[in-house]
């Protein structure tokens, strides 16, 4: 039987990233790298010289005098924790295929449980400010999917109090391979939410088959063709073609992060959703997936963390 080239692929070693990103030196050389690809440029001016001072290790700009620094105005932003602390977190974000908890991330950090939280939420901020600009396009697997198991005593299925919507949605080639996942946590599956969503989420013109859930024909006012399948409900509605990646992938992510995580809270979800998206739509290259992580936090706005802690990011 021939293998799966993307699940056998070499992938990152542990001793190739220690390679790369062991010292101090070689993070602080990357993160410049990422920072600006094409030299310093300096935030105030735009000037591309600066002077370095090596005790503060600060940039000061040649024409305004104005003193930067490498993480300023990323999301590393204020850290005290050394660079290569922070890659390792991004190497094992990236490379644990079910995700890591902050409790396992505090061991290997070697850091406390508060800080490998902050660590891992900052990051997967990055994760999901990437994802909220994917669009999908072409055929589309959609469905309504809830985070949140049945309480005692309360109705199962739609309307099930104690549940968080989210929309799921797959994108998948014309051989009905996958090609790209998009999971959102909206407040409730209305058609203003559906057309917003997919105002957000969907290129024109691309073609979103759905069950028969009334509030999904509101993706043809954003310019996409809409294809119902009335399904009736029950387990045979899971087994239909026409769902089989975005069911699966809906089963794929709640089972890893059920057996990952201990609780998700409402608030967090979206960046939990998002951490699973963005590992799977980067799968092809494993190896790439730390550097492009890296590159995209560099360009993120800093979260201080009574950000993190509030935000609800619907």
């Amino acid at each position: 039987m021939a293998r799966n080239q993307v699940q056998f692929q070499k992938g990152y070693s542990l001793s190739s990233f220690m390679a790369d990103y062991g010292t101090e030196t070689q993070c602080q050389q990357a993160l410049f790298q990422w920072k600006w690809p094409s030299g310093f440029c300096c935030p105030q001016c735009g000037h591309t010289h600066a002077h370095t001072i090596r005790t503060r290790q600060l940039y000061q700009c040649k024409r305004c005098g104005h003193q930067t620094s490498l993480t300023a105005n990323t999301i590393f932003a204020a850290t005290k924790l050394p660079l290569t602390t922070w890659f390792l977190a991004i190497y094992l974000l990236t490379q644990s295929k079910n995700g890591i908890s902050a409790l396992s991330l505090m061991r290997q950090l070697g850091v406390s449980y508060n800080t490998a939280w902050m660590v891992k939420h900052k990051l997967m901020q990055v994760m999901k400010e990437r994802e909220d600009k994917r669009r999908l396009k072409g055929l589309i697997q959609l469905d309504d999917a809830y985070w949140g198991g049945r309480r005692r005593g309360g109705k199962c299925g739609r309307g099930s109090p104690g549940k968080i919507p989210f929309v799921a949605a797959v994108e998948v080639k014309s051989d009905g391979r996958p090609i790209a996942m998009k999971f959102r946590v909206v407040n409730a599956f209305r058609s203003r939410t559906i057309e917003r969503w997919a105002a957000q989420s969907l290129e024109p013109g691309a073609c979103v088959v759905s069950d028969g859930l009334s509030c999904f024909k509101a993706v043809t006012k954003t310019g996409c063709k809409h294809q119902p399948i009335v399904t009736g409900g029950g387990p045979e509605s899971v087994t239909l073609e026409a769902f089989t990646w975005v069911n699966t992938m809906l089963g794929n992510v709640k089972n890893a992060a059920t057996g990952t995580y201990h609780a998700v809270s409402k608030k967090h979800l979206p960046r939990y959703l998002a951490e699973f998206s963005y590992r799977f739509n980067r799968r092809y290259d494993l190896a790439a997936m730390l550097p492009r992580l890296g590159y995209v936090a560099a360009r993120t706005p800093p979260m201080p963390r009574r950000l993190l802690v509030l935000a609800g990011a619907f």
